[in-house]
């Protein structure tokens, strides 16, 4: 029971100055966390902020439903999603359009297939109250499948001669633009601002005062007059969005054409990026960071230790288990 003036409770600014504290301490964690495994298994910093970008977009894709008190584990599917229709246009386009028009536009038509992805889902919630988890998670299953026909039949490069299941190059105009000599690409920049667009929306919109709302207590948002379909229909869907525009990034900035593979994982790792910090946009940059970091220490793991690709989930498994530990902590001092 809390308390206030009595000299065995808590008081309540005790507990608020604990919930700052965690909310400080957290993002200092993970971050103390990547820099120990960037310099344990020398991961650079380059390889980490490329690897992170689409954490942080998979990881946004989850924080905005989790406003509104949905689940969104589609992520993957989302992601594939706006690779398919980024590549779609990239391929009709690329020796047509030059680069200042047709990155916007391919940004577009990613952002519309991780749309499309999620609103299937969405439209199943808001009609025949399905569970998103279920359905979601299921789309992911689906995706790989139609990225696969297109691969091995309509979109497969009649000039690739060792048979490889994917498309032609794209040309330069359909490439985010590079710093340098190195992979840092635009998208990475893009990634952080993504994430204060997406802290803004939700902590000081109208719309991410509903959210939260909505989120906290359905029952109240509908007694309030909130359009509780229109709300949880936009944050699926914004959801799924930024899961597309991701994908998108990840094609046109680093790989260049569509196969199969790319990508596997990312969603369910944004996912997790997204739960180690209560969905908060902002901590979700350094949560991607740290988890991009064991991504990349796990392939080294596999090539110069012969350790199992499963050797990235237990250091990922760690990870968790140090921010449950955290989280209890603060919980048994609130107590």
């Amino acid at each position: 029971m809390i308390a206030t003036g009595h000299r065995g409770g808590v008081s309540l600014r005790h507990v608020a100055g604990l919930h700052r504290l965690h909310a400080l301490t957290l993002p200092l964690v993970l971050l103390a966390g990547f820099v120990v495994i960037s310099r344990v298994f020398d991961v650079s910093l380059d390889d980490t902020l490329i690897r992170a970008t689409p954490f942080v977009f998979t990881g946004l894709a989850v924080a905005v439903p989790a406003r509104a008190g949905l689940v969104n584990i589609g992520g993957e599917g989302q992601f594939v999603a706006g690779m398919v229709f980024a590549a779609g246009g990239a391929l009709a386009l690329d020796d047509k359009l030059p680069a200042i028009v047709l990155l916007p536009l391919l940004g577009f038509l990613g952002a519309f297939g991780g749309f499309v992805w999620a609103g299937i889902a969405a439209v199943l919630k808001v009609t025949v109250s399905l569970n998103e988890a279920l359905s979601t998670l299921l789309l992911n299953f689906v995706a790989p499948l139609l990225l696969g026909y297109l691969v091995f039949g309509p979109w497969k490069d009649p000039a690739n001669y060792s048979n490889l299941p994917q498309t032609a190059e794209f040309e330069d105009s359909a490439r985010l633009p590079v710093y340098g000599l190195t992979q840092l690409h635009l998208g990475i920049p893009l990634a952080l601002v993504a994430a204060l667009v997406v802290w803004v929306m939700l902590a000081f919109t109208r719309w991410g005062f509903r959210a939260r709302v909505l989120g906290g207590n359905p029952e109240a948002a509908r007694r309030s007059g909130i359009a509780v379909r229109r709300t949880l229909f936009i944050a699926l869907v914004a959801g799924g969005v930024l899961a597309g525009l991701g994908g998108m990034i990840e094609l046109t900035g680093i790989e260049g054409r569509l196969r199969p593979g790319i990508g596997v994982g990312f969603g369910y790792i944004g996912f997790l990026a997204s739960w180690l910090v209560g969905h908060r946009p902002l901590e979700i940059l350094p949560a991607a960071l740290l988890l991009a970091s064991i991504s990349i220490a796990g392939d080294s793991l596999q090539i110069d230790h012969n350790l199992p690709s499963t050797s990235v989930y237990i250091l990922m498994a760690l990870v968790v288990l140090a921010v449950l530990g955290l989280r209890g902590g603060t919980r048994r001092a609130e107590g």
